[in-house]
């Protein structure tokens, strides 16, 4: 790391609160445009969580006719699967190199890095770990003209680090982040949000050109089925075998019995960045991220992007045709 951003991450935290002025809103609509020709984006995951995130990943990198992946950053997370975020996050670190193995891509294995151990303390201290020091240095080496892409499809305590060690990277970085409930649904407590609510209150907060993908009420409709992977994946590849099988025993332990549908949420995260009729969306004035499991609303806050519907069938045909290449 530099001695400009080591400095930065000592410094105590300077608030990163912007004003909703015509400037700062003019200038976000601008940098939430979909860029044209091919991008360099750095994925945050957590890999082992769901079956989704191996799905994201891998349509990542067969996307590389429009994503130049940079960095790999293991996610934290806590449920049945893990003991606490830190077992979480190695977890989902190690599942990582796994999917890169069954893609045959062992070069990427050295841009693949450990994320937080924990959830932010408070709204103005990070977490230090190897992701978001390598976000908050790598960032600096890109402009608001040509913004580093960062998709997010876990807690989003790394890039929320990153940005308290470094505010002055939210200038250089457009994120998209899989994370909420929509914001007509009855309540927030959506598990990427929930578990850190207060990197989840930066970055909504921060200006950080921002693209919402919510889950329940958008990403939601996002779903498959046993029969449908059978039929495009079976026997195409090793990693197609692995996703599907995997898949298949996440739904039964979910949902027990032999009818199941299961959302593939985080793909879509990757599909905002890809040309195709996969998804809509519109601008929103941000919304804030309550400690209470609701979103509270200000229409002098500044403008995101939010993701309001997905295209299903359009996004599954490219997904499933990458997969099997």
């Amino acid at each position: 790391m530099n001695n400009e951003a080591v400095q930065k991450e000592r410094e105590p935290f300077v608030n990163l609160s912007v004003s909703g002025s015509q400037a700062d809103n003019a200038s976000l609509i601008r940098r939430l445009e979909k860029p044209k020709g091919r991008v360099d984006v750095v994925l945050d995951t957590d890999a082992y969580n769901e079956i989704d995130d191996q799905f994201a990943l891998a349509y990542l990198i067969k996307s590389d006719e429009k994503l130049d992946l940079k960095a790999i950053y293991a996610a934290p997370f806590f449920n049945r699967k893990s003991t606490g975020p830190a077992d979480g996050m190695e977890k989902s670190y190690q599942e990582i190199m796994n999917i890169l193995a069954l893609l045959g891509r062992e070069d990427l294995k050295e841009i693949v890095f450990r994320g937080s151990s924990s959830y932010l303390p408070s709204e103005i201290e990070p977490v230090l770990s190897d992701a978001a020091r390598d976000l908050a240095e790598r960032a600096m080496c890109y402009t608001e003209e040509k913004p580093l892409y960062v998709i997010a499809i876990g807690a989003i305590t790394n890039v929320a680090s990153a940005l308290l060690m470094n505010p002055e990277i939210r200038n250089r970085i457009v994120l998209i982040w899989l994370g909420g409930n929509a914001v007509h649904w009855p309540h927030n407590r959506e598990f990427n949000l929930y578990q850190d609510v207060a990197g989840a209150r930066i970055v909504f907060g921060c200006g950080v050109p921002l693209v919402q993908l919510p889950c329940m009420g958008v990403v939601s409709a996002f779903t498959t089925s046993g029969p449908e992977l059978e039929y495009h994946l079976r026997g195409k590849n090793r990693l197609c075998d692995y996703l599907i099988d995997v898949t298949a025993q996440e739904a039964m332990n979910c949902y027990g019995g032999s009818a199941w549908t299961r959302a593939i949420w985080d793909v879509t995260a990757v599909a905002w960045l890809l040309d195709g009729e996969f998804e809509e969306d519109c601008l929103i004035h941000s919304p804030i991220p309550e400690y209470d499991d609701r979103y509270a609303f200000d229409n002098n806050r500044h403008f995101i992007k939010y993701v309001y519907h997905i295209h299903r069938d359009n996004l599954f045909a490219d997904l499933f045709y990458k997969l099997k290449k």
